[in-house]
């Protein structure tokens, strides 16, 4: 019996990180195992669930996290694939719990499937997201392939220029990703410096664009994540695409930006 028997909750949180995984391949945004997904789901477990014995032993997260003591995170299995995991959510990625000591977790369901190489990386955000207050429940790391082929323009990566680019292109960008971009210069993937780099920014940013590599994205859920992910992508596809014609886009004026966001109630955007 799966642990998600009976738990609807739980069942629907899976049900749409599958989802969300298939767009990502669908989009090219995944190739082999390309990305990583992990959602907080404590606010799905019933006390049947927290007294369920551990399909481990514990296993170190390799740094201390206080804050996310006690929680449940469904997350991505490590090698596993975003187009089966889509099909198949809990053969490809697990629930697992965080013991304690912040330290530790163990595996409860359905399989042992190992969590995401980056399990410490996207757990720092995690913790920080719980020590703030925040709504936000996952994380998402994927490869847009027109933000990651802009992050190869030296000129794109100061701060907030490629942001405010974006939001240029298209109005909703604007609308649904008022908080802009950050961007990280390029580090070892799944390094402690990358997650570090990436922890600072998420302080003031929901998307991250890592140079040559792809986005770290947090949200309300995942499809939050994704959605914010995806503004921003079309508005890099239409620049890429105005610039393939032969032109530079002049997107939106500063006045039309200023009329959005005050149309739409809009965080104040960064100066540039």
């Amino acid at each position: 019996m799966s642990i998600l028997t009976n738990r609807p909750d739980l069942e629907a949180a899976v049900a749409q990180v599958a989802e969300v995984a298939g767009y990502l391949w669908q989009k090219g945004w995944a190739e082999r195992n390309g990305g990583n997904i992990t959602v907080n789901v404590t606010d799905c477990v019933d006390d049947d669930l927290r007294n369920l014995h551990a399909l481990t032993g514990p296993l170190p997260i390799g740094t201390v996290l206080p804050d996310i003591a006690g929680c449940y995170f469904y997350c991505k299995g490590t090698g596993k694939r975003m187009r089966d995991l889509a099909r198949r959510p809990m053969e490809n990625g697990s629930i697992i719990r965080i013991l304690p000591d912040g330290a530790s977790y163990v595996i409860v369901g359905d399989r042992p499937v190992q969590p995401t190489s980056e399990l410490p990386s996207h757990l720092m955000i995690h913790n920080y997201l719980i020590h703030s207050g925040s709504r936000y429940k996952a994380c998402l790391h994927t490869h847009p392939v027109e933000m990651v082929a802009m992050s190869h323009n030296r000129q794109m990566l100061e701060k907030d220029v490629m942001g405010r680019l974006l939001w240029s292109m298209i109005p909703e960008t604007l609308a649904f990703a008022p908080l802009g971009l950050g961007i990280v210069p390029y580090r070892l993937p799944g390094s402690v410096k990358l997650a570090e780099a990436t922890l600072e920014l998420i302080r003031d940013y929901d998307v991250v664009l890592w140079e040559k590599h792809g986005t770290f994205a947090v949200g309300t859920d995942i499809m939050d994540a994704f959605d914010q992910v995806d503004v921003f992508n079309k508005a890099a596809t239409i620049y890429l695409r105005a610039k393939s014609m032969g032109f530079e886009p002049e997107g939106m004026t500063d006045e039309a930006m200023e009329e959005v966001q005050h149309v739409f109630r809009l965080p104040k955007r960064r100066p540039v």
